[in-house]
């Protein structure tokens, strides 16, 4: 596997947290510790287009695809929702005065991942609060949905992973298997498994199908495991970690296939902290404490 580094986008005046995709394959956006939003495409890279910006650092963005609305978690405040094309706020809400760790939209609900544990469930076409999800009091850091068995993953910082229904939200399954903080929780796009990582730098393979039975547990990092993503295809994905390396794997036999670093690749020099695999060139975007956010290109 050939990689190369096709660019590095720089603006952001702090760490990068978040990237979420577009409806436009090329462009994506970001948001970090400055509590800025950019929209960047990946068909002129150098120019970073500001979107909004928020006055606390911002860890969690989700697009809302069918209006075209980009969700900002706000750390102690709440939910700002922006028109993308407009780039005007449209409404907001405070939910919290806790950090704002994930947001996912799955159809009219949105979920939302707090630190003091609570999951905020809302109704996406009112933007109103429908109810709250206390599972633990320590904090709610990564959430999958999995639209075929009707369920949602939770990882939090009690080292557990939780298993919610979709429909009712009631609690199906608590998996105690880490020995430290979840970072990411992330289903295969067949939804046939669950993939685990978090502070203790071991991936976990969960089998959806065998009421995730434990598959595989891989020792895949150094430190702690901030984030997992697919590649379009559903062939590969990546992992990336507080150890400043990015690593793909094969999707099927769970095997590494590539580190990319600095050493060898000019890569990040301090945490990659969020990952997104474009379907544009299949170009993988990366994010960091560093401040930048590198594009990478992969191929056979």
């Amino acid at each position: 596997m050939q990689v190369d580094k096709i660019d590095t986008f720089s603006g952001h005046r702090d760490c990068v947290y978040a990237l979420e995709g577009s409806n436009d394959s090329s462009q994506f956006f970001s948001a970090g510790g400055d509590g800025l939003i950019v929209k960047w495409n990946l068909k002129t890279p150098d120019l970073g287009e500001l979107i909004a910006q928020v006055p606390a650092s911002v860890y969690a963005i989700c697009l809302d695809k069918q209006r075209n609305q980009l969700w900002v978690g706000q750390n102690f405040d709440g939910i700002h929702l922006i028109d993308v094309v407009s780039k005007q706020e449209i409404k907001s809400l405070k939910i919290t005065s806790a950090s704002i760790f994930d947001i996912k939209i799955h159809e009219n609900i949105a979920l939302i991942g707090l630190s003091d544990g609570i999951i905020v469930v809302m109704d996406v076409e009112t933007f109103s609060v429908k109810r709250h999800l206390k599972a633990s009091d320590k904090s709610v850091r990564s959430i999958a949905i999995n639209e075929l068995t009707k369920e949602f993953a939770v990882g939090y910082s009690d080292f557990s992973v939780k298993i919610f229904d979709l429909q009712d939200f009631s609690l199906k399954l608590v998996i105690d298997e880490h020995t430290n903080s979840i970072f990411s929780v992330c289903y295969s796009p067949d939804k046939k498994y669950l993939l685990t990582t978090g502070r203790d730098a071991h991936l976990k393979v969960w089998d959806v199908t065998e009421k995730y039975q434990l598959k595989q547990s891989i020792v895949a990092h150094l430190f702690a495991i901030n984030h997992i993503t697919y590649h379009p295809s559903g062939d590969l994905f990546a992992t990336c970690s507080m150890d400043k390396s990015i690593k793909i794997w094969d999707a099927k036999t769970f095997k590494l296939l590539k580190v990319i670093d600095k050493a060898r690749h000019a890569g990040h020099g301090t945490s990659v902290n969020k990952l997104f695999w474009s379907t544009y060139e299949q170009q993988l975007v990366s994010a960091s404490d560093d401040k930048k956010i590198s594009v990478w290109s992969l191929t056979n």
